[in-house]
Formats: C-alpha cells, sequence, structure tokens
C-alpha cells in the first residue's frame, strides 16, 4: 500500500475538481455530465458489529448526512447491523440484492465469507464499495484508514512509553479477530516496531475472536497466570474496546499502576481512561472524513461521476482475490492526554462536558481540559 500521502492527495483533488466545476458536469467529458442514476439513489450500508459504538455513533449518522446532502435530500441509505455475525451478513447483503438498491457499502464481519455475496451484487449490476475492512470479491473501490500505519504507530507508542526499559520489557500482544484483514494489517505494522525491542512470548500473544472484550479479557487472564503479572510491562491492545478488558483484567489481578496500554478508536470511555491515566494512548482516526468520502464514492459511483470517483481513488491495494483496487486511506493520529484537544474536540467528536463527568473533572482540571 502506498502511504497517506496519497489518500491526502486523493482528498485535495476532489476538492480541487468541485471547486472547478468539474464534479457538478460543467466540465470534464460526458461522463461526469450524463450519470447512470439522478438522485434518487439509495445506498446500502452494511455494518459490522455494535461491541464498538463508532459505527452506530458515528459512521452511520454521518454517511446519511453525506448522501442526503449529495443529492438534496432525494437520495436514501438503508443500513443493517450484523452484530459480529458473519452469516447474518450475508443475509442482510442478501436482501439488499433483493431490494435493489443501487449501490453497496460494505464494512465486512468476515472478509472471506461475504465473498460470495459480493459476487451476487456484481452479477445483479450493483457496485460494492469495501468500508473500512477489505472485502474479497470483485469490489469496486476501498475506502479505509493506513491500517499498517495504525499498527506501527500504536507499537511505536508502547515502545517509545517504556524507554530505556523497553529491550528487557515483556508485554502481551491482544490482536484483533482473525476473520477481519484490518487486523492481520495492525498486527503486521505493530510487529514492524516491536519485534527486536521487546519480549513477546508465545503465552502473551492472542487473536481475539470477533473483537469481543470478553475474549480479551479471557485471554489477558490467561497471560497473566502464564507470565506472571509483576512481568508485564506493557500491552499492545488493537482496539479500545479490548483495552478496557484488559484493564479490567489487570485490575482483577491487583495492578494499581497500571502499565502503559494502547488502543484504537478513540472511544469515549477510552479517552477518559487516558485521561485518568489507566489507558496510556488510543488511535484517533477521523470518522467524519473517512465517511464522508465513503458517501462521496458511493454516489459518485452509482451516478456515473468517474472524474470525481476517479480523484477520491488514487491508491491501490490488493486482496487475495482482486488486484489493484481503487483506494483511499485516510491518515490516523496518535492520541494521548497531549492532543485530545487537538483531534476529539476539535472535530467535534466529543465536547469537553461529554468527557469531564463528575468522575474524571480532577484528571480534566489536570490534563487542562475546561
Amino acid at each position: 500500500m502506498r502511504r497517506t500521502a496519497m489518500a491526502l492527495a486523493a482528498s485535495v483533488s476532489a476538492v480541487s475538481l468541485a471547486a472547478c466545476g468539474v464534479i457538478d458536469g460543467v466540465g470534464g467529458g460526458s461522463s461526469s455530465s450524463t450519470p447512470k442514476k439522478g438522485n434518487d439513489i439509495t445506498v446500502g450500508l452494511l455494518l459490522p458489529e455494535t461491541d464498538n459504538p463508532r459505527y452506530e455513533q458515528f459512521d452511520r449518522p454521518i454517511i446519511e448526512r453525506q448522501v442526503k446532502s449529495l443529492t438534496h435530500d432525494q437520495g436514501k441509505v438503508v443500513s443493517a447491523n450484523a452484530g459480529a455475525d458473519a452469516a447474518k451478513q450475508s443475509q442482510q447483503l442478501e436482501q439488499m440484492i433483493a431490494d435493489k438498491v443501487d449501490v453497496l457499502l460494505v464494512d465486512a464481519v468476515d472478509a472471506k465469507a461475504i465473498e460470495p455475496g459480493v459476487q451476487k451484487a456484481k452479477d445483479a449490476g450493483i457496485p460494492v464499495i469495501a468500508y473500512d475492512r477489505l472485502a474479497q470479491g470483485p469490489i469496486d473501490a476501498y475506502i479505509s484508514f493506513d491500517n499498517e500505519l495504525v499498527g506501527q504507530v500504536q507499537g511505536r507508542a508502547l515502545v517509545e512509553k517504556l524507554g530505556t526499559k523497553a529491550s528487557g520489557s515483556t508485554i502481551v500482544m491482544m490482536n484483533g479477530s482473525p476473520t477481519d484483514p484490518n487486523a492481520a494489517q495492525f498486527k503486521t505494522g505493530a510487529l514492524s516496531e516491536l519485534q527486536d525491542k521487546v519480549k513477546i512470548p508465545k503465552a502473551g500473544e492472542f487473536d481475539t475472536k470477533d473483537w469481543k472484550p470478553e475474549n480479551a479479557k479471557a485471554n489477558m487472564d490467561k497471560a497473566i497466570q502464564a507470565i506472571g503479572l509483576g512481568n508485564i510491562a506493557g500491552v499492545y491492545s488493537a482496539n479500545d474496546g479490548m483495552a478496557g478488558a484488559v484493564i479490567e483484567a489487570l485490575k482483577d489481578a491487583g495492578v494499581t499502576k497500571m502499565p502503559p496500554v494502547t488502543g484504537q478508536d478513540a472511544a469515549l470511555d477510552a479517552v477518559q481512561r487516558i485521561i485518568s491515566g489507566e489507558q496510556y494512548m488510543s488511535v484517533y482516526k477521523s470518522y467524519p472524513e473517512e465517511a464522508n468520502n465513503a458517501a462521496e464514492m458511493a454516489v459518485a459511483k452509482v451516478q456515473g461521476r468517474s472524474i470525481e470517483f476517479d480523484a477520491l481513488t488514487r491508491d491501490k491495494v490488493d486482496s487475495p482475490t482482486t488486484k489493484n483496487i481503487p483506494s483511499m486511506l485516510v491518515p490516523v493520529v496518535a492520541l494521548t492526554t497531549d492532543n485530545i484537544k487537538d483531534t476529539v474536540i476539535q472535530d467535534g467528536i466529543y465536547t469537553v462536558k461529554q468527557i469531564c463527568t463528575d468522575k474524571y473533572k480532577a484528571a480534566c482540571a489536570a490534563a487542562g481540559l475546561h
């Protein structure tokens, strides 16, 4: 994969095209001025789970608003959440094909299991855009964050926090679901920073089924028993839901001073844990940027606006089944107490009031959040 410079270039190019009037069909050739469909379109949105609150809290409503805006309130989004059930998601996809949606945004529970459904959609003439996770099958485009970079940011942060003690330190590695291709990319990125810098015993490395916090907690309990509580210097956790479970397991085992624990997604409770010092860091991914661009890609694709679509997808990635998929990779930021104001608050993800509840008021004051 090319890195985030290409994703940023795609965003800039799309804005430039809009400013020149090309996207609205004023220039740029017949493909822009003669869309395949008008504004009365239906976007099917398949979301993977509810354990991570981002999908229902941010992604879905942002995509709904953006589709309405781009279609002058004539287009709509129909959505379904699979609740981490791959078979259920396949049924939801088939129902959307039967309902003849115009385009699909698919955030796969299981990238491989969804492949037959993606093929059915393609056979029915429905474009499929892989959203957030790279689905297998003949997808038309892909938008996500730079997932290897996410892992690198997490791994680097953990090593830097351990400092001069890193080389002799043992960490636990709590990876994501083995059915999610993003998890493999997070792991690859993290290991590029962790290998030869810290010790990761076999008894301390886990792939966590379905990303479920309860599975992460059970894994952490096993790690504590196998490695010994006093020997765990830090925990690489691939996301915030699992980080919360890891911290809970450490507390239950008697830890009073928490070792550094990583995360991802900048969930509200994780931001509060970072403020209070329980969790060291998370990775902030701009859901508004990802979701808004996904909606633009979907509308452009179904309306035949190839110039806009190409501007949004200047990168290329490969899946196990498809090569050179037009893609956008959105940049990410390491989130610590130092930049909460400049990230989740500045972008309107959370307000100070939401973060600084009574339980966290003293910690917020110490962090300069008022």
